[in-house]
Formats: structure tokens, C-alpha cells, sequence
């Protein structure tokens, strides 16, 4: 860290450390000038949101991972953004776009006058830089979500200082949505990329309302308000992300006044919660919480075995057991709500005698399960709990499954490595749009394909779904890609979560969007 930053952050910790002294309890401490007669309340001027775990990174072409999007929709901006109360896109650093009769190129005029956080200009050459880097040629291999967004881009002209075209090799119907999404969307200083050899993992420079004070490892994020955004500017001064990896722990720092909001609650606590007068945010999710098979090495490289073992597992009593209410059990990959669901889609349903008999015959005995040690949006009940359960029913099959648990950085890279036969991932919806979730089972990346699942015909239809105008026969496409990842079972569907999240009743408009994250710039404290 540069010394400007480290004084910055020294100065401002010196303030958090007073709100912490005296905010934290409930009290405050009032300053103001002498003269103005004007009375500054120090513990309204920060916002303390806890979450269960550490955010990857916060460069959003080199992470994937909701705990960093959280932090990163305060810092960035995209072209486009998410209606607050949906996927529906809205003008953001693009003011208005045209689109070209054969679905080929996209026009953007962009806001102009906007700033980075480090004082250069946002312009189209700026939007030309941060596509280009995550398209072939330039596109690196940890760049997991630049196909998700850029996958259909063919090449990007700067048409004047405040105009961009975007051309794509085919039509994308879900191309203005990936543009508002918060991971390879938005928008990065080219200046600070250069001057981190392609990578601000640790340096995050955006437009957003909040700018980055610094990263205390295991501990916090510090933002601090940015008095020279373009639109309207945050509430708030200071918001602090803080690390409380056990969930009875946050639940505890919430109900004493150590953090005004916290994430990753389950059914079990929020009767502890609501009863300390605090509030819950509940609404429903646009995500899945699945069991995944390693597909790329026996035995669950045979359809037949991957079946076996999804039919040991009671999958509604296993939901009801661990989330009491507060998920709903899947029957497909797609939540119910979205476009190309289909209520007769099942999958292996439970048979325990069916399934011993199989397993039996195929000679598996035991299995080797990674499982994460935190709570998740798609999984309030952690990772361990649910590789608990899953190790029961299999015990009950003659199977012993041996768990080998992390904490979620850590995790990530035991994914990557592939060393697994059953993993337990999930997935929030980014934009709304169903090819988001079912392309997934045709990624290249292992740690977005935690399946490593290939199918050709599947990956066909990908291609067409992506394609094909919005309407029905889209629809169609991706029910039928419903159909044979149901059939090839390279995941068992787990549940759908509600999404719950709570807060102090003294913070108003708290919001946590359904993609997952949490926009704080209109967030502020009686």
C-alpha cells in the first residue's frame, strides 16, 4: 500500500476505533464547530455490516464469489445496472443504448464527467480496455466469468470520447443483463490495472459511491464515501465489512450493537434475533444449493452410480431438517420463478433399498467428500452441516463417506484441484436470465463446472439457448437442458434458499438485491 493510502487508512481506523468506543453499545458521541451550532453523530456516520465470510478479492474479472460482490457493488459501476427490485436493466456509466436490427452491435453513449477513484477519466476508451482484457487475446484463465458476460463479444470500437460499439459474433438475448452484473461488468481504471500488472484484487479502483480505504486480513474492509461521485451521493460515510466466520457469533455482534447488519442467518436464530428487537430481511431467492459428482473420474464418472447415491438421500426430509422453512426443496436447477422451469422435471427420487443394491454391485464403498466450513446465501446451515447429513443417509447404504473440510478461500482452490468425488456448491442467480444457471454444466472453468460435467449435446443447446430470441421457444431449450442434466445426474438439486439477511431497527433501507449483493449508497442510520 502506497503511504497516502496507509495515512488515509491509519486516520480513518483512529475514528473507527472512537464509534466502536462509543456507538457500539448503543450511545454516541456528538461533535461539531463551536460556531456552526451543527452536531455531527459519529456512530450514524458508519455502517458495520458482518458477513460469514472473507471476500476473495475485490477485482471483478478475477473473482466469482459472492462474498467479494457485496463488497465490489459499492466500489464499481457497470454500463448497466439492476433495478433495485429485480433483473430489470437500467441506465447506469451508459445514459442510453441502441441495438442494431440483427442483434450484432450495441451502441453506448456513456455519462460523462465521470471520475475513477483515482481521479482519471471514464470514457470509452476506459470501456474498450476493460473488455478488451477479458476477450481472447487477452483474456487469462482466471478470468471465470468473462465468458458468462463477453462469451458472444467480437471486437469493441471507440467511436468518440463518449460512444462505444460492441460487436458480437452472434445475437445474445441475455447480453444486456450480463452487463449489469457485478462480477466482469464493471468498470476498472485502466491506470490502476496498469499499475497493478493487470490485477487490483487488493487495490480496487471504480466510479461507485463508496472508494477502498483498506483491507485488514481475517478482520475488515473499510470503504469510505466518495464526495466526488457523479450521481447522487451515499448517506452513509464510512461502511466497514466485518469477518465473523461463526454464525451464533454474528447473531451475538448484531444483537449487541457491534454490527449493524449481518448475513448468513438461518431458521435457528431469528427468533433470537427478532426477540433482542432487531429486524429480518426476508425475501425469495433466485438461487440453488446442489450436490455436485466429480464426473471426470470413476466412479462417478457412470450416470448409474451418480443415481445410486442421489437415491440414499431423503432430499425433502434433509431440507426440512436443516433449514426449517426457510428453503424450499428443488426438484430442477432452475429456481420455480424463472423462465424455462418446468414442475414435471424430478430427479432420482429416494429408493435406499434401490440405492444399496446398486452401490453394492458397483462395488462403491466409500466416497471422498469436500464440503466449505461457512454459511452461504444458497446454505444457511454451512457446508459441514450439509455433508454431515449427506454422510448419514449414506451410512445407511453401506457406504462411508469421509469429509474433508475448509474455509471457503481455501476451498475454492481444493475445487480447483479437482481431488474430490463429491463436492456442495450453489449458485445465486446473477441476471435473472436461465441460461446464468444452466451454463454452468457447460463452463470449461472446474471451478464454475465443479461437475466437470461434458456433454456435447448439452453444450449445443447452450448455444442455442443463448441465441434464441426471448419468448417460448427459448423456454423450451432450456427445459430441455433441464431434462438431461436430470437424467445424467451430475448434480443432485439441493434446495432453493430464501434470502435472509438482518439489521439493527435504527437502519433504514436496508436492501439485499436478489442477485446477492448489498448496494449500501442509499443506506443510512436514525
Amino acid at each position: 500500500m502506497k503511504k497516502g493510502k496507509r495515512f488515509i487508512a491509519l486516520a480513518l481506523m483512529v475514528l473507527l476505533v472512537g464509534i466502536s468506543i462509543t456507538g457500539c453499545g448503543g450511545g454516541s458521541t456528538s461533535t461539531g464547530s463551536p460556531d456552526s451550532g451543527e452536531k455531527v453523530d459519529k456512530a450514524k456516520e458508519t455502517l458495520i455490516y458482518a458477513q460469514g465470510a472473507e471476500p476473495r478479492g475485490l477485482d471483478p474479472a478475477l473473482v466469482d464469489d459472492g462474498e467479494s460482490a457485496k463488497v465490489m457493488i459499492n466500489i464499481y459501476e457497470g454500463l448497466l445496472q439492476y433495478n433495485k427490485d429485480s433483473t430489470k436493466v437500467e441506465p447506469s456509466l451508459a445514459k442510453k443504448w441502441d441495438v442494431s436490427e440483427d442483434g450484432l452491435t450495441y451502441t453506448f453513449y456513456l455519462q460523462e464527467g465521470v471520475k475513477f477513484h483515482d481521479g482519471t477519466d471514464f470514457n470509452a476508451e476506459a470501456v474498450k480496455f476493460n473488455i478488451d482484457r477479458q476477450i481472447p487475446p487477452q483474456a487469462t484463465p482466471d478470468m471465470a466469468y468473462g465468458s458468462f458476460v463477453y462469451g458472444s463479444v467480437k471486437s469493441v470500437e471507440v467511436v468518440d470520447n463518449y460512444t462505444v460499439k460492441i460487436n458480437l459474433t452472434d445475437p445474445s438475448t441475455p447480453f444486456l443483463n450480463n452487463l449489469a452484473m457485478v462480477m466482469s461488468a464493471p468498470m476498472v481504471s485502466p491506470k490502476a490495472l496498469q499499475d497493478n500488472n493487470n490485477n487490483v484484487n487488493q487495490t480496487p479502483v471504480g466510479t461507485g459511491p463508496y472508494k477502498y480505504v483498506s483491507w485488514a486480513k481475517d478482520e475488515n474492509i473499510v470503504l469510505v464515501r466518495n464526495d466526488e461521485y457523479w450521481g447522487e451521493k451515499a448517506l452513509t460515510k464510512n461502511v466497514i465489512f466485518k469477518f465473523i466466520k461463526d454464525n451464533s457469533a454474528r447473531v451475538v455482534a448484531l444483537n449487541n450493537g457491534e454490527a449493524d447488519m449481518i448475513d448468513g442467518i438461518d431458521a435457528t436464530v431469528v427468533d433470537q434475533i427478532t426477540g433482542a428487537g432487531n429486524k429480518v430481511f426476508q425475501a425469495p431467492g433466485m438461487n440453488i444449493n446442489y450436490m455436485a459428482y466429480n464426473t471426470s473420474k470413476a466412479p462417478f464418472n457412470d450416470a448409474k452410480a451418480r443415481k445410486a447415491v442421489s437415491q440414499a438421500i431423503n432430499v425433502p426430509e434433509l431440507v426440512d431438517s436443516l433449514y426449517q422453512g426457510y428453503s424450499e426443496t428443488a426438484t430442477s436447477i432452475l429456481p420455480t420463478f424463472m423462465e424455462g422451469y418446468d414442475k414435471s422435471i424430478t430427479q432420482a427420487a429416494y429408493d435406499p433399498a434401490a440405492s444399496a443394491e446398486a452401490l453394492k454391485a458397483a462395488g462403491i464403498t466409500n466416497v471422498h467428500i469436500i464440503t466449505y466450513t461457512n454459511p452461504r446465501p444458497y446454505n444457511a446451515a454451512t457446508g459441514q452441516a450439509l455433508a454431515e447429513a449427506i454422510q448419514g443417509y449414506l451410512s445407511k447404504v453401506g457406504v462411508t463417506a469421509t469429509i474433508d473440510s475448509f474455509d471457503w478461500t481455501t476451498y475454492k482452490e481444493k475445487i480447483k484441484a479437482g481431488d474430490y468425488d463429491i463436492c456442495f456448491y450453489g449458485w445465486i442467480g446473477d441476471n435473472g436470465d436461465p441460461d446464468n444457471f444452466m451454463y454452468l454444466l457447460a463452463h470449461e472453468d472446474p471451478t464454475m463446472n465443479v461437475a466437470r460435467y461434458a456433454n456435447p449435446e448439452f453444450n449445443n443447446l447452450i448455444k442455442e439457448g443463448i441465441k434464441a430470441p426471448a419468448g417460448p421457444e427459448r423456454n423450451k431449450i432450456y427445459t430441455e437442458l433441464e431434462k438431461i442434466a436430470a437424467a445424467d445426474a451430475a448434480w443432485l438439486p439441493i434446495s432453493h434458499a430464501q434470502t435472509l439477511a438482518a439489521y439493527r431497527p435504527n437502519v433504514q433501507n436496508f436492501l439485499y438485491h436478489v442477485t446477492g449483493v448489498t448496494p449500501f449508497a442509499g443506506v443510512s442510520k436514525q
